[in-house]
């Protein structure tokens, strides 16, 4: 059992999550909610940008520039199985566990 590099690194993974949850979001309302500096945030969404994981829009409203952020079919696609992953892993340990106790 493997896991996806991209989505597994607890930040990203934080970012997949809340993507995956709220749908496209503005660039502060990700640093604000995942408590993470922005230089940190960048970095990680380019990687992910340049996974093909996460779209972005860059537009004027207020005549002030707002980037967002939203998961593509891609990104959701790695993000559920990464879930479906540790359910498996989880699942295998409470068999374990269940095994143990029947002896």
């Amino acid at each position: 059992m493997e896991f996806d590099k991209l989505v597994h690194q607890p930040t990203r993974l934080q970012i997949f999550a809340y993507l995956y949850r709220h749908g496209e979001t503005a660039f502060p309302e990700l640093v604000e909610a995942l408590d993470v500096t922005e230089g940190n945030l960048s970095s990680h969404l380019g990687r992910m940008e340049d996974a093909g994981a996460v779209t972005v829009e860059k537009q004027f409203v207020d005549r002030k520039p707002q980037t967002t952020y939203e998961l593509t079919d891609e990104g959701q696609s790695k993000f559920e199985e990464h879930i479906d992953t540790l359910e498996t892993l989880i699942d295998g340990l409470a068999g374990d566990t269940d095994e143990a106790g029947g002896q």
